[in-house]
């Protein structure tokens, strides 16, 4: 078998394409979870702790001006950037209670799947049956 002979195999087969489709989904759905972050809730955590822009947030340490922007700040030296980190985390807890909840959801609908039916139980008048059956064969 061919180098792209096994390649083709291995890129077709089902496991593989289920990875590419929710690695697409996931990175859209990504999107959606920074912009609801950075668009809807930041912008009411900034104005609840009274700035307007949560994400530039930072303590300068070289010396620049508090005022400055968080990129400008960055490009004259180094800055512990806590606004900006508070909202990749608020991000991450979002899109992790999600998939949580997703991930429940379909393990509650595999477990409602429904069970094989029960053996049918042998009862002691059976197996008395039976032995009766075995030792007249017996004879």
């Amino acid at each position: 078998m061919g180098f792209f002979s096994e390649f083709k195999e291995f890129a077709v087969k089902g496991n593989v394409m289920d990875l590419a489709v929710g690695v697409i989904i996931g990175g859209a759905f990504g999107k959606i979870v920074d912009s609801t972050v950075n668009d809807l809730i930041m912008p009411l955590i900034g104005k609840a702790v009274g700035g307007l822009d949560f994400s530039n947030y930072y303590i300068a340490l070289a010396g620049q001006d508090p005022t400055l922007p968080l990129v400008e700040a960055k490009k004259i030296g180094a800055v512990f950037a806590y606004g900006n980190f508070a909202t990749v985390a608020l991000n991450f807890l979002i899109l992790a209670f999600i998939i949580f909840l997703m991930i429940k959801q379909i393990n509650r609908l595999k477990n409602e799947a429904p069970a094989a039916p029960p053996a049918p139980a042998v009862t002691p008048e059976d197996i008395v049956l039976l032995r009766e059956i075995r030792d007249s064969l017996k004879k």
